[in-house]
C-alpha cells in the first residue's frame, strides 16, 4: 500500500476505534511497525492525530487540519515565511529577461513567483502549483514535464527517462531542497530525488535557495555534492561555520535579513499576497 493511501486508511481506523496501538495497527494495515510508527510521527507532526506511549489516538474533529495538498503546501510556506520571501526576491533578480531558468516544487522557490511577474523568462518547472501562479501573474513561457501529479511533493514526474526535460537547457536552476550538510544536498523523498536529479542535469548553474533551519536537517538521501553548487541564499539566521565550510567548496553564499509581512497575507493561494512590497535591508554577500 503507498504511503498517502496507508495513511489514510490508518485516520480511518482512528476514527473508528478512536485509539489504537502500534501492534493493532501493523495487522489492520498489514505494514510493519516501523512503517507504522513512521506514519504515526508524520502525521503528528500535521496535526491530524495524538501520538500516544505504543500508539496513537484520534484527534476531535474541531481540532484536526486534514492534509490536503494545497493545506500542507500552505502549513510548510508558512513556516520561516519571512525567510523565505526575502531569499525569493533575491533569487528572483538574478533572472535577466530572455533567459531560460529552471524551479523546482520547493516553498521558497514558490515565493519566487511573485517577483517573476514583470520578467519575460522560459520557465520549466516539476511544479504545477508554480505553473500555475506564473501563468496566472506573468506572460513568462511556461515548461512542464508530462506525466502523473504528486500532490504532497508538489511535483509532476514523469515515469519515463526521455521526457521532455532533456530537450531544455538552462542557464540558472533555482532549488529549494529539505537540508545541507557536508555530504551535499539532501532529500528525505526518493520521488523528489528522482525529479530534481534530471531538473539539475539540465542547468548550468544550480542555486540553492535555503533558509537557515535547513543546515539543521538531516535526511538520508543524498541529491548531489556540494561541489555541484555555485550558490546560496540564505538568511542572517546561518552559522559562521556553515558559511565557511561552503565557501571551503568555493560556494558563493548570500545572506539576508528576514522579511517581515502582515500574517494575512502570507498564505501562497490568495492573489491579495501579491500586491505588497515592503521595503527590505540590503543583503550581506559573502563571496568565495
Amino acid at each position: 500500500m503507498v504511503n498517502h493511501k496507508r495513511r489514510k486508511r490508518l485516520l480511518k481506523l482512528l476514527a473508528e476505534h478512536q485509539t489504537a496501538t502500534v501492534q493493532q495497527l501493523v495487522e489492520w494495515l498489514n505494514a510493519s511497525p516501523a512503517t507504522v510508527r513512521r506514519d504515526i510521527s508524520w502525521l503528528a507532526s500535521r496535526n491530524l492525530l495524538t501520538r500516544t506511549r505504543g500508539g496513537a489516538e484520534n484527534l476531535p474533529p474541531k481540532r484536526r487540519h486534514f492534509a490536503l495538498s494545497s493545506e500542507t503546501f500552505e502549513n510548510n510556506i508558512q513556516c520561516h515565511a519571512a525567510r523565505k520571501r526575502a531569499i525569493a526576491r533575491y533569487a528572483a533578480g538574478l533572472c535577466a529577461d530572455g533567459e531560460t531558468i529552471i524551479i523546482n516544487g520547493g516553498t521558497t522557490t514558490f515565493m519566487m513567483a511573485e517577483f517573476l511577474a514583470d520578467k519575460h523568462l522560459k520557465i520549466l518547472t516539476n511544479s504545477f502549483l508554480m505553473a500555475e501562479r506564473l501563468l496566472v501573474l506573468s506572460e513568462n513561457e511556461i515548461i512542464v514535464p508530462g506525466g502523473k501529479v504528486y500532490r504532497e511533493q508538489n511535483v509532476i514526474l514523469s515515469p519515463f527517462d526521455n521526457d521532455i526535460t532533456q530537450h531544455h537547457y538552462a542557464s540558472k536552476m533555482f532549488m529549494s531542497v529539505y537540508g545541507l550538510s557536508l555530504l551535499g544536498l539532501m532529500e528525505a523523498d526518493p520521488l523528489l530525488i528522482q525529479a530534481e536529479k534530471r531538473l539539475i542535469s539540465q542547468a548550468e548553474e544550480l542555486i540553492v535557495l535555503a533558509d537557515s533551519s535547513k543546515f539543521s536537517k538531516k535526511a538520508g538521501l543524498i541529491l548531489c555534492g556540494l561541489d555541484r553548487v555555485s550558490q546560496v541564499i540564505t538568511d542572517t539566521g546561518v552559522s559562521d561555520g556553515a558559511v565557511q565550510t561552503l565557501e571551503h567548496y568555493g560556494i558563493k553564499v548570500v545572506t539576508l535579513p528576514p522579511e517581515e509581512f502582515a500574517p494575512e497575507v502570507q498564505a501562497p493561494f490568495h492573489t491579495a499576497a501579491y500586491d505588497l512590497q515592503p521595503a527590505i535591508m540590503p543583503p550581506t554577500e559573502i563571496a568565495h
